[in-house]
């Protein structure tokens, strides 16, 4: 049979992964990205990009577990090359802090990330507010580079990329064997899921050098995240709100609250505003469909609902979203990988 066609919709962190994931595991395959934005101007352009995982209610930790590891895996490894600079990707040490001890002292993934330990006495008085810490390594990606160091890779593998906005996944079915949907909060209207919704995220970008530790409160509301550029000071998480416009109010809001952790930032230059919209679901939808219209079929790969936790799993799901993928294409006519699965 000819190669079969694959058409990846959305081109944040998860599309994008996702794409390379396919051209990994099938070869044979066509694959294109389909997206009404690419990178500077996608919600995974606006986030810090610091794996630090997101907790997904209805999904098992020993699968969210799996999916942080292979990110940190992979992400680690060109941490450790000398392709690091251009995707964007450092290793960052820092502090989580607590006003209360946690009911877990030990989350998840403290195993995964790099010398997790609690703070001593002498970090604790960094922070007089709080009464107990915990100290670790982990990854940060700088996410512009980082998107367009996935493009790059995408287009040496030969993947195709279009701008276009796709609004009914059927609209595919005559040119592609299979769509993988990774619209974010697109989906919400693409396929209509209910149990999507916004958690709106405002966040500045500041010009701090002499900031090299993240500091992150442990109730997710104050973050200071430093890249190689700038610093991500954050943050809001506003359920339900689908406003892309800055708020002056909030803006005061986060720089005060990140000054109270970190004093420093007082002198901070050249303060950005930014707002994304979290695409949030009770569990990432990661499944296969099978779409059909009088008697004509199209397989469907859905990989969208990360919420804040994106790029911490982007590895992870991408990988079985491409699994999920392979299986589709193992039931297309005449298709050689069939016995293989």
């Amino acid at each position: 049979m000819a190669a079969p066609k694959v058409a990846v919709v959305g081109a944040g962190v998860i599309g994008l992964s996702t794409a390379l994931c396919i051209t990994e595991t099938c070869p044979s395959c066509s694959v294109t990205v389909l997206s009404d934005q690419f990178s500077p101007n996608t919600t995974s352009d606006v986030a810090a990009g610091m794996l630090i995982p997101h907790t997904y209610p209805g999904t098992p930790i020993h699968v969210q577990k799996q999916w942080f590891k292979e990110t940190f895996t992979f992400l680690f490894a060109i941490s450790n090359s000398p392709e690091a600079s251009e995707a964007g990707i450092h290793l960052v040490s820092g502090w989580q802090v607590f006003k209360n001890t946690p009911k877990k002292e030990l989350p998840f993934w403290s195993d995964v990330v790099l010398g997790f330990r609690p703070m001593s006495e002498g970090e604790l008085q960094k922070f007089p507010e709080h009464r107990f810490g915990q100290a670790f390594t982990t990854l940060k990606c700088d996410c512009p580079p980082y998107l367009l160091w996935l493009e790059k890779r995408l287009k040496a593998a030969g993947v195709q990329m279009h701008t276009r906005k796709v609004t009914d996944l059927w609209d595919l079915h005559s040119e592609y064997n299979v769509v993988v949907n990774c619209a974010g909060i697109g989906a919400h209207q693409l396929v209509g899921d209910e149990k999507l919704f916004p958690v709106r995220g405002q966040v500045l970008k500041v010009h701090a050098p002499w900031v090299k530790n993240f500091i992150r409160d442990g109730d997710g509301l104050a973050y200071i995240y430093p890249g190689i550029h700038r610093v991500t000071l954050g943050g809001t998480r506003e359920k339900g709100s689908w406003s892309l416009s800055p708020d002056p109010g909030t803006t005061k809001d986060i720089f005060d609250r990140c000054c109270s952790l970190e004093p420093s930032l007082r002198g901070a230059q050249d303060i950005k505003v930014k707002v994304g919209l979290r695409p949030s679901r009770h569990c990432v939808r990661l499944q296969r469909e099978v779409l059909s219209r009088g008697g004509v079929k199209l397989l469907v790969v859905h990989n969208y609902g990360h919420g804040a936790g994106g790029f911490s799993v982007q590895r992870g799901t991408a990988k079985e979203a491409a699994r999920l993928v392979g299986e589709c294409i193992a039931t297309l006519p005449g298709s050689s990988s069939r016995a293989k699965l």
